[in-house]
């Protein structure tokens, strides 16, 4: 008999991304012995049409009770709170819907409401925390912040200012914690927050990280959090690399005629919105520059190629794994969202860091601090924000400096790099620690329906 697991995102591209991922992971791995069930939105499901998935695998929808995930960012704090009090009551009775009983919940840790769901129907749960384990760190011991005089705080002010205080971080500044924490509008604050209450309550908690590269903070987790922890990362779409895009697009030949390291790929993420004259002087600062790229820019992709010239392709989408790990591809200009910085991990890609929002601050100071694979965008500030508008020609000498083959910054950050891809590499190998947590997070949940995988 199967065991049968219901999984749910949080309705944000990012968090159905890594939860689609983990599942298509445990799926394989299974050898059918899960069927997982993937819930999401109406809207969402048309947006995830186009999904390969594997048979044990099936989606299945709750009523569009959100917001539209069109501008949703215009409000996330009201989204938020949408997605903490509307999913529940659609989420249980698609449970009542389903054809056997569940063995098990994965949720998104952003969810407030499946642990206590979990506990009225006697349903375990795993939480999967899509984000690096310093983001969950810090949030999680938020009460540290306060108690200790950082939390409000103006970030021109004392953005500096480091904490040394956070179980499993050495040392991170304020302009380094993630955005919400450090907005002196507490909305979004509040709604995020409360969902740290229920993770202690969680039969396991399951991380996208790789636990080398994160070990200090993951272990002072493992001693402060009752609950069964497995680092699973990179929790990246891998497998599909070893198939043919089925996906029709007009960048694969032209990435095939480039030079070996040759292109630039950008990316900006598709949650928070840039402004106009920032995309511009990224426009004006790649033509500067003379270097071959490849960007993704989803609404204005016509336009900004007729500025930037033709030396590259501007596109609204692509396969961003298969890109990165094509040879062609010398660099990635990225916001620094954490999966795109696993998928460069994983590809053996420098970075320039240029951060947004949310978790990106902090996925900044791990790519350029702490792992030295990548470099500033914004310079000592970190993290754009405040309106500023990052020059084109400032663009142009990040751009020219990183994919200067001969560079010696270039030569030293690229044997960083090499060693980051190795351990990502090692982490899914024979008897590496995501597998073999894997292994053990699929053993003792099968162990417990009486199935053996």
């Amino acid at each position: 008999m199967a065991c049968n697991v219901v999984a749910v995102p949080h309705p944000g591209r990012g968090h159905v991304n890594a939860m689609l991922n983990l599942s298509r992971l445990l799926a394989s791995s299974a050898e059918g012995k899960l069927l997982i069930t993937f819930v999401v939105t109406e809207e969402w499901l048309g947006l995830l049409s186009s999904e390969e998935k594997p048979p044990t695998i099936r989606f299945a929808t709750i009523p569009n009770v959100l917001p539209s995930e069109i501008g949703r960012d215009a409000d996330m704090a009201s989204f938020f709170g949408s997605v903490q009090t509307k999913m529940e009551e659609p989420f249980e009775m698609l449970l009542d819907r389903l054809d056997a009983p569940v063995s098990l919940i994965i949720a998104d840790t952003f969810l407030n409401w499946p642990v206590e769901l979990g506990d009225r129907r006697n349903i375990p749960v795993a939480l999967l925390w899509p984000m690096s384990t310093y983001v969950f760190s810090i949030l999680y011991h938020f009460d540290l912040l306060v108690r200790h005089g950082h939390y409000p705080f103006v970030l021109s002010e004392r953005g500096e200012e480091r904490l040394d205080y956070i179980p499993g971080i050495q040392s991170i500044r304020l302009a380094d914690i993630p955005a919400p924490a450090r907005l002196e509008d507490s909305r979004l604050l509040d709604r995020i927050l409360p969902v740290f209450r229920n993770v202690s309550r969680a039969k396991y908690l399951l991380f996208n990280c790789i636990n080398e590269l994160e070990s200090e903070a993951i272990d002072a987790l493992k001693q402060e959090l009752k609950s069964q922890i497995y680092t699973l990362g990179p929790i990246i779409p891998h497998v599909n690399l070893q198939k043919p895009s089925s996906s029709p697009n007009t960048y694969s030949d032209w990435l095939d005629s480039q030079p070996r390291s040759s292109v630039l790929y950008l990316s900006l993420g598709s949650y928070i919105s840039v402004s106009s004259a920032q995309m511009d002087e990224i426009a004006d600062g790649l033509r500067e520059s003379g270097v071959r790229f490849l960007w993704v820019a989803r609404e204005d992709a016509t336009r900004l190629q007729e500025r930037c010239g033709d030396a590259g392709k501007v596109v609204q989408w692509c396969e961003q794994l298969r890109v990165l790990c094509h040879t062609a591809i010398g660099g990635f200009w990225t916001h620094c969202g954490w999966n795109s910085t696993v998928e460069a991990m994983y590809a053996g890609v420098p970075m320039i860091a240029f951060p947004l929002s949310a978790d990106q601050p902090t996925n900044r100071k791990l790519i350029v601090e702490d792992w030295k694979i990548g470099w500033n965008a914004w310079g000592a500030a970190g993290a754009a924000g405040e309106g500023k508008v990052l020059s084109s020609r400032e663009i142009c000498r990040l751009v020219r400096k990183l994919m200067d083959m001969e560079g010696v910054e270039r030569k030293e950050t690229m044997g960083r790099v090499a060693e980051v891809q190795k351990a990502c590499l090692a982490a899914f190998s024979d008897g590496g620690s995501s597998t073999a947590n894997l292994s053990a997070f699929l053993t003792h949940l099968t162990a417990q329906q009486h199935v053996s995988v």
